[in-house]
């Protein structure tokens, strides 16, 4: 991996993505109003409202970055500019981590935002800071990352892009813990859960709001989190010529 093409890359993303307007708002805009819908929605129940709040500032940045991601590398291959950039010295790492990299500087900023709105002005309280929180936030954005980058080598057209979304994402809003504590799932939607990234990540999140102090089960599920991250991009690297050869 180059450090002087990687940053290339990194760059020529975030100004690709500074240039579009409607991903900008998509990213900085939608999940505050979002939380502010919420926020309305569980006016008279705050204690549901600091629950589902706190869940969903890890999964808006999840849902996001696996769209924006997955319809941004389609049309990469689409419009054959992968294909220009694999002949050139640019190798796969360069390529993946700069998407890494530049969707998770736009994740951090989307995270910090959406948590300064719910904290702020929302009035959401948790156990633990608002620096952690941000940080499992930013760490769900890059699973979305390398999600929609391997998801992406599967799909021909944008919609179809879109329609990994029931397949990858939907499963695991429903199993994480979010509508019902997985406990008290049937066992085999448990297994299916145990194994699932979004569900550890939810699980990090709850910790911070239940503890004050960072706990090693929060630290664990961060783990699990960034291996997963890890997996996803080796995936994404073993299809990243498919559609361009």
């Amino acid at each position: 991996m180059n450090v002087r093409i990687l940053a290339a890359t990194v760059g020529r993303i975030l100004r690709q993505l500074r240039h579009d307007r409607r991903t900008v708002a998509l990213l900085v805009v939608v999940p505050p109003l979002l939380m502010t819908v919420l926020y309305f929605m569980y006016e008279d129940q705050p204690v549901i409202f600091h629950r589902v709040a706190l869940v969903m500032l890890g999964v808006f940045p999840f849902v996001i970055m696996f769209l924006v991601t997955s319809v941004a590398m389609l049309r990469e291959r689409t419009t054959g500019t992968l294909e220009r950039l694999l002949t050139t010295p640019m190798g796969k790492l360069d390529l993946l981590f700069g998407y890494g990299i530049a969707f998770g500087l736009a994740a951090a900023v989307q995270a910090a935002i959406a948590t300064a709105v719910a904290y702020w002005l929302l009035d959401l309280r948790t156990a633990g800071s608002a620096g952690l929180v941000v940080t499992i936030a930013v760490i769900d954005a890059i699973l979305g990352v390398a999600l929609g980058l391997f998801c992406s080598a599967f799909a021909r057209t944008e919609f179809q892009a879109v329609q990994f979304m029931p397949v990858v994402v939907i499963p695991q809003i429903l199993l994480c813990g979010l509508f019902e504590p997985r406990e008290k799932m049937a066992g085999w939607l448990q297994a299916i859960s145990d194994v699932l990234p979004l569900t550890y990540a939810v699980d990090a999140l709850q910790e911070v709001g239940a503890h004050t102090e960072p706990t090693g089960v929060m630290w664990r599920d961060m783990a699990v989190v960034a291996g997963a991250v890890v997996v996803a991009l080796v995936l994404a690297a073993a299809t990243l010529r498919r559609r361009s050869a």
